[in-house]
């Protein structure tokens, strides 16, 4: 029986190229979109093996129970999930900030990977009958950099996530669950400029050791690595991917 694994955010950046590797390795891979549906389509073609492009709102609760049900009803049992969906919000200062972008990002980024860990954790538990199973989130190194004057906003939400990856780890250990995540640094995406900074990799490259910026390949390798056998002495861990920055 083949894993199945769930990539929430899967069409492109981060989420793709983890979505396309998870399917290199064998994975029945089902990846999410909110609305470039043809970019997603392409994305899962690439896959093959069956690979679906589900349409999932993320910070809608129907929307999240509506992707567990299709997977399991398509693919079988669940046996891997990564939380890569995330929204940094706009580029602004603290006394910038609004009520909409906050709702926004803890929507997406915090209360999302919270609902879709607990459909996780009732589909993969070995004590509810599950095969067990191993969850990766999508952190960001702004949780420990904070962020200032860009995103605090986007650090906090990622700061909750690194502590929702601690508990739940710890919680779900002895129920044949790993929780681990990823925190990566400046990496070649259209998140930047999709917050209004399209410049920021550029200015900020100075600030890495290893003088680069990280690819979207780079983080799906250690992705991979935290989902499989490889690392099964391995929860609770946020890697950073960043260079040394």
């Amino acid at each position: 029986m083949q894993d199945v694994v769930i990539v929430t955010g899967g069409s492109q950046g981060i989420g793709a190229a983890i979505a396309k590797a998870a399917g290199a390795t064998g994975y029945k891979v089902a990846l999410t979109y909110q609305s470039n549906q043809a970019m997603a389509e392409a994305v899962a073609a690439e896959i093959g093996n069956g690979a679906l492009a589900i349409k999932a709102e993320m910070a809608d609760e129907a929307s999240i129970l509506s992707l567990f049900r299709t997977v399991d009803e398509k693919l079988g049992r669940l046996t891997a999930l990564v939380n890569n969906a995330g929204t940094p919000g706009s580029v602004c200062k603290i006394d910038a900030v609004t009520t909409d972008i906050i709702d926004t990002v803890l929507a997406v980024n915090v209360r999302a990977p919270f609902l879709t860990i607990r459909e996780a954790a009732k589909r993969m538990a070995t004590d509810q009958g599950g095969l067990g199973g191993s969850i990766v989130n999508i952190s960001s190194r702004a949780a420990e950099l904070g962020g200032a004057g860009e995103w605090i906003h986007y650090a906090a939400s990622k700061g909750a996530l690194d502590s929702l990856t601690i508990g739940a780890a710890k919680e779900l250990a002895s129920r044949g669950i790993r929780v681990n995540a990823v925190s990566p640094g400046l990496i070649q995406t259209d998140l930047h400029a999709r917050a209004g900074a399209p410049d920021r990799l550029t200015r900020m490259v100075g600030g890495v050791p290893m003088a680069r910026i990280g690819t979207a390949d780079e983080v799906a390798d250690a992705v991979l690595y935290l989902l499989s056998p490889a690392s099964s002495y391995i929860t609770g861990v946020i890697l950073p991917i960043s260079g040394g920055r």
